[in-house]
This record gives C-alpha cells, sequence and structure tokens, in this order.
C-alpha cells in the first residue's frame, strides 16, 4: 500500500468529521499533554494523519487541502514520506502555520484545536491572529483522531525507577523544599508541573513510558507548603516503596483525577505559577475557569535540573568515558570492514554499535533513534534508516553516525563523519570548515550572563566565509539521565536568552548538508564550567565529555591553522590517554592511527 492510499481514507474520515461540526480547518501538532518533544506512540497522531515520522511538524487540514509545517531538519524527509497530492510541504520557520491559515481562511470560519495539545502561550498568541479577520478559535473536548484510529496503541504500564540519590546528588525533599521556598518569596501558592521530565528530576524518579526517553509520563502540582499533587497511572507505582523514597507529603492520583484537583485549585482562589510555552492550554483555561489567579513564569526546576550538581557531573562523565570505549571500539571495527569490503547496510552498522554500548556497565537504552547515514541520506539531519530500505555499505565515500547513550549515570550524544570510501576535495573542505566551526566554540571563553545565541555564529563563520550554512542548531542542552534534548540552555541563531551556567550540558555540532550527495556533522558533548585563567569579570569556558577521534583522513590541513591542528593533537592525546586502557591490542592500533599528531604542510 502505498503512503497517498493508507492516509487518503484517514483524511477523508476526518474532513466528514470537520463537515459534520462545522469546522473550517483543524491544526494537529507532533505533541502529547506533556507537550514535551518525545511522545509515546498513543500520541503520535501528526504520523497516523500525515505519514510524516519527524519529532517536529504541524498539520493543518481543511475541506479541500492540506499543508505540512516541519523545520530545516525535516524538509527532505517530510517530501518523502508524505504524498504532494495530499499535502503541501512549508517550512515552520519562515512560513508559520497559523499566519498561513489566516491567508486562505474567510472571515467567520472556525479552526478547531485539541487545547491539550498546544501551550496556553500558542492558544492566546493564535486566538488573536485569527481574530484579527474574526476567525473563531474553537477548543475540542476530544480529539477527533483519537476516536477514528482504531488501532491506536494503549499506553504503556512499564514501572518507574526509584532513582538512588548516590546518582542524583540531592534527595527528593530537599529539591522540593528548594522550590517551594522560591514559590513564598514571590508570594504563590503552588505551581502546575506539566512537563514530566521536570516532575521525574524532581521527585528523583524515572520511567520507560516512551522509548529513548527515560521517564514516567505524570502531572504535578508543588504547593509553597512543600506538599505536592502527583498524578499519574498509579499501576506503575509500589506505594510503598515510592513513599519511602519521597518522603512525606505527596499525594499521589491517578491521571483522571487531573481536572478534580484544578477545579479545587480554582475554587480556593490560589496563586499558581505556569510555564505558559509548557504549559497545555486546557490546563491553565480550567484553572482561570474555577477562579485561580494563574502568574506565566518559567518552569522553577528547568534551571536548577540544567545546571548539574557535582554528583550529576560526575555521572555524565563516566557515562561518557564508558560510551566512547564503545564508539572507539566501533569505528576500529568499522574500519576493518572496510578494508575488507565486507557486506553491510545502514541497520547492521547501527546494530552492531548498539552491541557494543549494550556490554558496557549500566547501559540502559539509546538516548534517541540512531542516525546511521550513508551517502545522500546524510543530508537528511534527522534521517532514520528504519523508515525505508537501508543503504547499503560501500557504495559512498562518507558514513555518518549520529547515536547517543543513557546510562544509568548520565546521557551521552555524539556525532561522528567517518571515511569509508573515496572522498572528494569539496567532501574534504566542507569537513575542513564544519570542524573548524566545531574547534571554534570548544575554545572559547565568555563572560557570565553569556547567551547561546551570542556563540552560535563561532561555529557558522568558516562555512558563512564559503557561502554556505546549515539550517539547524548548533547545540542543544542535554539531560542527566532524562531527555538528550533538555532546555533551556541551547546554542543557535534563534536561541532563547537565557546564560549559559556552570552545570550545564550542552552539544557542539554544526554540519553541512548538500542533497542528494552528501552529509557533514561533527559533535561533541560539552559542559559548563568557571574558567580559571586571569580576567576581569567572571568567565567561563567549556569543557569536552565526548572522547572520540575525528577522522583527520577528511581533512583539507591547507585549510587550518596551526593553532586548529593544535587542537586537534591535544584533544586526540587526550582521547588515547582516556580510551586506550579500556581497548584490545588491536583497538589500541587503530586508536594509534586515528589520533596519529598532525603535522602543517605548506
Amino acid at each position: 500500500m502505498t503512503i497517498h492510499e493508507l492516509i487518503a481514507p484517514r483524511l477523508a474520515a476526518l474532513r466528514a468529521y470537520m463537515a459534520d461540526q462545522e469546522i473550517d480547518a483543524i491544526v494537529i501538532p507532533h505533541d502529547d499533554e506533556h507537550l514535551g518533544e518525545y511522545i509515546p506512540p498513543e500520541a503520535e497522531r501528526l504520523r497516523w494523519i500525515s505519514g510524516f515520522t519527524g519529532s517536529a511538524g504541524v498539520a493543518v487540514i481543511l475541506s479541500a487541502k492540506a499543508a505540512l509545517f516541519v523545520d530545516g531538519r525535516y524538509t527532505v524527509q517530510a517530501r518523502q514520506q508524505t504524498s504532494e497530492k495530499l499535502f503541501e510541504i512549508l517550512h515552520l520557520v519562515e512560513q508559520p502555520h497559523m499566519e498561513w491559515l489566516l491567508g486562505v481562511l474567510q472571515r467567520k470560519q472556525k479552526v478547531a484545536i485539541d487545547p491539550r495539545l498546544h501551550s496556553f502561550s500558542w492558544y492566546h498568541k493564535s486566538k488573536r491572529l485569527l481574530a484579527q479577520k474574526e476567525i473563531e478559535l474553537v477548543t475540542l473536548e476530544q480529539n477527533p483522531i483519537d476516536r477514528l484510529w482504531q488501532d491506536r496503541p494503549q499506553p504503556g504500564k512499564a514501572q518507574i525507577m526509584l532513582y538512588p540519590v548516590e546518582i542524583s546528588g540531592q534527595s527528593s525533599l530537599d529539591k522540593r523544599e528548594a522550590i517551594a521556598a522560591k514559590l513564598r518569596q514571590q508570594g504563590l501558592d503552588a505551581v502546575l508541573l506539566s512537563q514530566s521530565e521536570s516532575t521525574n528530576w524532581l521527585l528523583n524518579i524515572r520511567g520507560r513510558d516512551i522509548p529513548h526517553f527515560p521517564v514516567a509520563l505524570c502531572f504535578a502540582v508543588l504547593y509553597s507548603n512543600v506538599s505536592m499533587d502527583f498524578f499519574i497511572d498509579i499501576d506503575k507505582i509500589d506505594s510503598t516503596a515510592f513513599n519511602q523514597h519521597v518522603g512525606n507529603d505527596v499525594s499521589v492520583y491517578p491521571l483522571s483525577k487531573l481536572g478534580e484537583v484544578l477545579r479545587r485549585i480554582g475554587e480556593d482562589k490560589l496563586k499558581v505559577l505556569a510555564d505558559d510555552a509548557s504549559t497545555n492550554a486546557w490546563i491553565q483555561l480550567t484553572l482561570q475557569k474555577f477562579g485561580a489567579t494563574l502568574v506565566a513564569g518559567q518552569d522553577p526546576c528547568m534551571l536548577p535540573k540544567a545546571c548539574k550538581n557535582s554528583s550529576e557531573l560526575q555521572g555524565m562523565v563516566l557515562a561518557h568515558q564508558k560510551d566512547a570505549v564503545a564508539m572507539c571500539r566501533f569505528l576500529a571495527w568499522l574500519d576493518r570492514q572496510v578494508e575488507k569490503h565486507a557486506e553491510a547496510d545502514e541497520a547492521s552498522l547501527a546494530e552492531q554499535l548498539a552491541r557494543f554500548r549494550e556490554e558496557q556497565d549500566n547501559y540502559i537504552e539509546p538516548s534517541f533513534s540512531t542516525i546511521s547515514a550513508l551517502g545522500p541520506n546524510a543530508a537528511m539531519c534527522h534521517y532514520n534508516h528504519t523508515q525505508s530500505t537501508p543503504r547499503e555499505f560501500g557504495q559512498d565515500g562518507l558514513y555518518l553516525v549520529d547515536s547517543g547513550g543513557h546510562y544509568l549515570e548520565g546521557t551521552t550524544d555524539i556525532t561522528r563523519t567517518i571515511k569509508v570510501g573515496e572522498v572528494s576535495d569539496e567532501m574534504k573542505r566542507q569537513f575542513t570548515r564544519v570542524l573548524q566551526g566545531h574547534i571554534a566554540l570548544d575554545r572559547v571563553r565568555f563572560p557570565k550572563g553569556t547567551a547561546g545565541i551570542q556563540l552560535d555564529v563561532l561555529a557558522r563563520l568558516p562555512l558563512w566565509q564559503a557561502g554556505c550554512n546549515y539550517d539547524h542548531g548548533t547545540g542543544h542542552g542535554v539531560g542527566h539521565f532524562l531527555s538528550v534534548h533538555e532546555g533551556p540552555q541551547r546554542i543557535s541563531s534563534k536561541g532563547s536568552l537565557i546564560p549559559l551556567e556552570p552545570g550545564m550540558v550542552v552539544s557542539n555540532e554544526p554540519g553541512y548538508y548538500k542533497e542528494g550527495e552528501f552529509g557533514i556533522r561533527c559533535e561533541n558533548l560539552l559542559m559548563v564550567v568557571p574558567s580559571e585563567e586571569p580576567s576581569e569579570m567572571p568567565m567561563y569556558r567549556f569543557q569536552r565529555l565526548t572522547l572520540v577521534p575525528f577522522d583527520t583522513r577528511l581533512l583539507d590541513k591547507s585549510l587550518l591553522s596551526d593553532s586548529e591542528i593544535v587542537w586537534i593533537n591535544s584533544y586526540h592525546a587526550e582521547v588515547r590517554e582516556m580510551v586506550m586502557p579500556h581497548l584490545s591490542d588491536h583497538e589500541m592500533g587503530w586508536m594509534l592511527q586515528a589520533t596519529a599528531p598532525l603535522t602543517l604542510e605548506r
């Protein structure tokens, strides 16, 4: 069955519902009730209605047309996975979907949404925008796709993990007392926690509800007196063990009781902090309806979660040391396959890398679906070999592998671009420019108060000077055995103004992508630390966590400066020192070759 044959009847059924309800358009985002990046299988409504499998996007369905909006990471993928007869593919940033809707709808028409799948800030902004043309934004009591999706998966029932304080570095009670104290200082009665990773961090728990995202899906309300209402599928909890783990004053409710407790909070006229960007509109509209006073503000767990304590950072270092062993063993194995002209494909390469990770102590699962991309497939930033026929090994000059692991002690994320065949001078030039940008960001010193948006240009400059660029952020935050994409910190030209602070972990991953031919990305994880060098003001720098060689066979050394060569040699010396003792004799031989010092050739 083609994608058109699969999706067309679903669109027809949805349009029949829209006609019956006198709805002119419906907006379907890639989100669940928690508004996080990762969602469980039962929430993949965008995939069901469009065929698109990416992690970010929005579909807008009208009676006679439909459009899928994606960002620069997914433009190629979206064209491949959807039917051009059914969906127009548009850029989410360059042509925002609600502005597009404003241009295609007529006055007095209606746009429907599921308020549980959109943030409160998005709801108000969109309502105001549509009102310019007297278009009504309608909230639905039930999502129509849930009614139409007959084989929709059931939610998982995995038991929660009680995360040891020896690894988290702070008890749940201590965390709750710290957040509650902030509420009291601001004159607030409570904070609503909608994103599961915040509550998982606060309670020192983890879960297996979503692949590659080790959280238990839940909601919570933390009160200024340190008591807490916790909403979760109660089948996932051993009450006795949980109560001993979290301490006193945590009341556990089934998810079905959330509306009832929100009503009680409203009727008690409490003053509630809620993050407009991360809390769904239904929750806040319910609180308002029953009389609560809403105060907009950032989720108070985000910064303390991002600024990891010493125990968490030690865990991140250990996780990266173990991950480096797995990655180096894989790269040594990969070189042998190239030498032998072995038969393999993108899938078998990814499977072999997974086996090396699985041999490491306390390895839990991949931190995301491995991007194993040969040749032209690497030009798709978030390529997934499981969504098509994996490309066979031996046809291409470059192989890009972007992968990571969740270990009990921390989370990793690394990308390497590897020579697996003949490479062109253009490939070498672009790889060198990408690595130059990576080096520039790695070695920067910056004053306290600097945000990632102010550093992003460093990674792009070598490409810009050659008339090139990449259409994604340079760096994202990484959680401690939590989300591999963590906020609020990021390094991006479109990033927030949240300053980078000690304890934050970010990626450094510039890239270059030539559609239909090849892709390049160089990624390490970095943690923000104080700079010890003399200065007139507090200064920070990055400390590398990732310890895996870059493929120097892809370098055009004529483009490198002396200082860049010194950086490469110094980094590779550190890799040798930390990783070689854990390798076999053959792998040690590979390591010595892969990290051989470069000399400048003029």
